[in-house]
């Protein structure tokens, strides 16, 4: 283990700001969720005809989870429980790769290697680096949460079982690490991994009438509601967490110490002597290269919103026990209705959603140039232009592709709930859709820095992104200002289903969005490249 110390304060010194916001955002969910709760169900009467609206509506037992417990703590765990887990867990993922298979992609593990430094030093510091941000995580949580009232043991409870959670995935990713030959496949597999768990949390839990609640008990994310902290207690469960973590890190040494540097256990397959007529152009190349990412998303979205489509027939039961929170769903949706107003603030989400997902597209333009792969391309016969457009077009269709998997997902949960399919699927297709110049409209910030400012697109992208997010999911619930709420482009987005149509905004917003672009596209011809 010689260097490994060195390599973790090293480590904890390049992610002192990502690790701060991740511990941060963590707690501030879980913490607060509680307060929300606490505010909007202060009584248990209220809390006993909230909960009888959840415990027979399937597609929220499919979306968060099994109650257990009638007190605010629980249902902070079914609430925030489940989704707390995937954070932690996409931290650790990002934390361990990012050290691990990133830096051996790059060469500085080489480089570092040729020092006097053992071999296991850049995995071991890459745990250890997970290990601090998720020991944090549970402290912060655990705290916040006795300090708001809620009693100590369900609050340690909770948190350990979220830490817990995140150290397993970060045993995940170490394995990953090991297997893929590269950060991007390590980080796919892990976060398949997630995807998996959390999918067979969601299949035991809401499927546990009909005898399948022992597939919770396969995913790590389904041990957070095993632990049944503030209804219960089961302290033991945590034991699961930590055996898993230990077999799986033991699993990461083992295969680490069989394989040469810069290769993964999986080596790829050599392609054919000929490229087809698909990779004769940069628009096939910026497709072969960013599909499979896009098939992730789609999928996601589609089992996502299928359930947050289906829970929109017992809104009104579940919303009915508390007018602040039935308010707020109005605010954020922009209708009285309460079922539209649902419904479209979880189109306002998938818009967000799609965002993301436009800005990591963009980006790739970046990482390719820092790697230094554009340069073998531009010196075929292939411009800047043409090469920066084929990522573009991929990330235009690619969010359209997304959110159109959100629209169909939710119409199929919604029609198929209420018997009326071939309407919710054309309203909410459509809803999903007019998401689409919001979501270019934040991608295309990330293109102008791109090719302005090449340096800031990565943190000046994902902020941009940032706060549309907390514009829209606090800025009408806390009212602000008009000119605060302009500032993010989804406000100006119609409240659909249900709200009046405009295509003026829409049309101002792909306007802006092209705008941005051709700048970007601009600064891009005129600067030197890397």
């Amino acid at each position: 283990m010689t260097g490994a110390g060195q390599l973790a304060r090293l480590a904890m010194r390049r992610d002192r700001l990502m690790l701060v916001v991740w511990v941060y955002a963590l707690t501030a969910i879980a913490a607060s969720g509680a307060y929300a709760l606490r505010a909007l169900y202060p009584t248990a009467a209220g809390r006993a005809r909230f909960i009888a609206s959840v415990v027979y509506n399937p597609s929220l037992t499919f979306l968060y989870g099994q109650l257990h417990g009638t007190s605010v703590g629980a249902l902070t765990v079914w609430r925030y429980g489940a989704f707390g887990a995937i954070g932690a867990g996409l931290m650790s993922i990002f934390l361990v790769i990012r050290h691990t298979r990133g830096d051996e992609e790059t060469g500085r593990l080489e480089l570092v290697g040729a020092a006097a430094v053992a071999r296991p030093a850049a995995l071991t510091a890459g745990l250890l680096v997970a290990v601090a941000a998720n020991a944090a995580a549970t402290l912060l949580i655990g705290v916040a949460l006795a300090f708001l009232g809620l009693p100590a043991a369900g609050s340690a409870a909770f948190a350990l079982s979220i830490g817990g959670c995140g150290l397993v995935f970060m045993a995940v990713a170490a394995v990953a690490a090991q297997v893929s030959g590269t950060a991007r496949g390590a980080r796919g597999i892990a976060i398949a991994v997630l995807g998996v768990s959390y999918l067979l949390r969601a299949v035991g839990d809401s499927g546990a009438a009909s005898g399948l609640a022992w597939l919770s008990w396969l995913s790590p994310d389904g041990w957070v509601g095993q632990v049944r902290a503030f209804g219960g207690d089961r302290w033991w469960v945590l034991a699961l967490p930590g055996a898993a973590t230990a077999a799986l890190a033991g699993l990461a040494f083992a295969l680490a110490a069989r394989r040469d540097l810069g290769s993964g256990l999986i080596q790829p397959r050599p392609g054919p002597a000929r490229g087809g007529e698909l990779l004769r152009g940069p628009l096939g190349l910026a497709w072969r290269l960013q599909r499979g990412s896009l098939a992730g998303w789609a999928f996601g979205y589609l089992a996502v919103f299928a359930a947050s489509g289906a829970a929109a027939k017992g809104i009104g039961a579940l919303l009915g026990s508390s007018a602040q929170l039935r308010q707020a769903f109005e605010r954020l949706g922009g209708q009285a209705a309460i079922t539209n107003a649902y419904l479209a603030a979880v189109m306002s989400l998938a818009g967000l959603g799609a965002g993301a997902y436009a800005t990591t597209t963009v980006l790739r333009l970046r990482s390719e140039e820092s790697a230094q792969l554009a340069e073998p391309l531009l010196a075929a016969p292939v411009g800047r232009i043409r090469w920066a457009a084929s990522h573009l077009a991929v990330a235009v269709a690619g969010t359209a592709v997304v959110l159109a998997a959100a629209g169909l997902g939710a119409g199929l949960g919604d029609g198929l709930r209420t018997g009326n399919v071939a309407t919710a699927l054309t309203s909410l297709l459509g809803a999903a859709l007019a998401q689409l110049p919001a979501a270019l409209a934040i991608a295309a910030v990330a293109v102008l820095l791109f090719g302005v400012l090449p340096g800031w697109c990565v943190p000046g992208g994902w902020a941009a992104l940032a706060v549309a997010v907390l514009i829209g999911l606090f800025g009408p619930v806390l009212r602000l200002a008009t000119w605060v709420l302009d500032i993010s482009p989804f406000s100006h987005v119609p409240r659909l289903p249900g709200g009046a149509v405009s295509a003026a905004p829409l049309a101002w917003l792909a306007a802006i969005a092209v705008a941005l672009a051709a700048a970007g596209l601009a600064g891009l011809r005129r600067r030197d490249l890397a």
